[in-house]
């Protein structure tokens, strides 16, 4: 990888949970299969926040997309797939200490109602009190192991200096509110998995992860994608996948995508994840602006769902079935995006010797639908560095054939 400052191409990937990360690998199973040019595993920078923390260090640690499916999608297939239940294991330890921690504010509430007993004060009282609220419902230990196990099979180091490619993983410092990238100097030797757990703590679910006794929680709560880390870097070509988007009730009602229904029918649940996926959206939106202010130099070139797509806003991620169903929705969502935008975006690609196989993407849907499912059905071996080149050599290996098949291919994505 020799590529000149001009060149550097970087991936940016937001959060979004079990569902987001679906989502994302569904649209880098399209993304890699529709350009030509763009190698997903040998980019200059990767970032991630929160979930998407999880798919760049994968991509960073040389996992092609058709591998994450298999991990996080078809997880019946894959030798160390992800279950989203690993996410819902109650936080015991969190639970213990605060627990422990009750007698001692209840004294001193006691104490402070003898003090002033003629003028209580009932708010002061809670206040304290509430210190023994956990900081997190469910225990996020696991994101950490899944990682460790993975890294360790396909003979990683879990160690940001000694990964193949340049990766970094956004948290936020509790007490100071301040971004953190990890993987820049002096942030580059904490493990990787802790790192995606850190990224990933999202506040009230999961308790704050302590790193060299600083707390960390989730790297979205300043900033969505954080594309401007790779910017930075020198990086001309960001892609950028953001699985979360504010959802259009109405719209899904005209487009027939669902009966007519209101979100507040679906309870605080809804109410919430329609309120954090308006407010994330709309400071993305306000950083691309930026972006295109202060980078004129490079292409930042965005995907994500649609604002009516209700499967992606009331989907069960649980359920294999479901997940399947997500990750080909955003494959053929990605699909149709490339073809729509073509004339937008093959002049911006051409820049970067990267172009839109337009024959590809203009074969019937069952085609490469059925592709996206024996990529999830073909095991890859004996996990390690030369199944997962054998994976890949497989995929280019087909992707030529097709060309072959159809000679224009080249000229039609010029």
């Amino acid at each position: 990888m020799n590529r000149s400052r001009q060149q550097r191409r970087a991936i940016a990937l937001a959060g979004g949970g079990p569902l987001g990360a679906i989502y994302e690998v569904g649209a880098l199973m399209a993304l890699s299969e529709a350009l030509d040019g763009f190698d997903f595993n040998d980019l200059d920078a990767y970032v991630g926040v929160s979930a998407g923390g999880f798919i760049a260090a994968g991509l960073a640690s040389g996992l092609s997309p058709a591998y994450l499916y298999r991990m996080f999608i078809d997880g019946e297939e894959a030798e160390l797939p992800f279950e989203p239940e690993l996410l819902l294991r109650p936080a015991l330890r969190e639970f213990a200490l605060r627990a422990g921690s009750v007698p001692g504010l209840l004294a001193d509430a006691l104490r402070e109602l003898l003090r002033n007993p003629l003028r209580p004060d009932p708010m002061a009282s809670f206040a304290r009190l509430a210190r023994a609220i956990p900081a997190g419902l469910f225990d996020s230990e696991g994101i950490d192991e899944l990682l460790v196990r993975l890294l360790a099979r396909i003979g990683i180091a879990n160690d940001f200096r000694r990964l193949p490619r340049r990766l970094y993983l956004v948290a936020t410092e509790l007490d100071s509110g301040r971004s953190v990238v990890f993987g820049t100097p002096g942030f580059d030797r904490v493990p990787v998995s802790r790192a995606v757990q850190a990224s990933a703590a999202l506040p009230g679910l999961f308790p704050p992860v302590n790193i060299g006794g600083h707390w960390y929680v989730d790297g979205a709560l300043k900033k969505t994608l954080h594309a401007s880390v790779a910017l930075k870097e020198g990086a001309r070509l960001v892609f950028c996948i953001n699985p979360l988007v504010p959802f259009d009730a109405q719209l899904a009602v005209s487009e027939r995508h669902m009966p007519h229904r209101h979100l507040v029918d679906g309870g605080l649940p809804a109410v919430l994840a329609q309120t954090f996926r308006a407010i994330i959206h709309s400071r993305m939106k306000t950083g691309l602006a930026k972006y295109e202010i202060e980078y004129r130099d490079a292409d930042v070139i965005l995907f994500e769902p649609r604002s009516d797509d209700a499967d992606m806003f009331f989907s069960n991620v649980f359920s294999y079935a479901d997940r399947k169903r997500l990750a080909l929705l955003a494959y053929r969502r990605t699909r149709e995006e490339l073809l729509r935008r073509h004339d937008e975006l093959a002049p911006k690609l051409a820049r970067h010797g990267v172009s839109i196989n337009r024959t590809v993407l203009e074969m019937p849907h069952g085609v490469p639908a059925r592709r996206v499912v024996s990529l999830a059905h073909r095991r890859a071996g004996a996990i390690g560095r030369a199944a997962l080149d054998l994976s890949d050599t497989l995929d280019d290996l087909a992707r030529a054939l097709r060309r072959r098949a159809h000679p224009g291919a080249n000229r039609a994505a010029a």
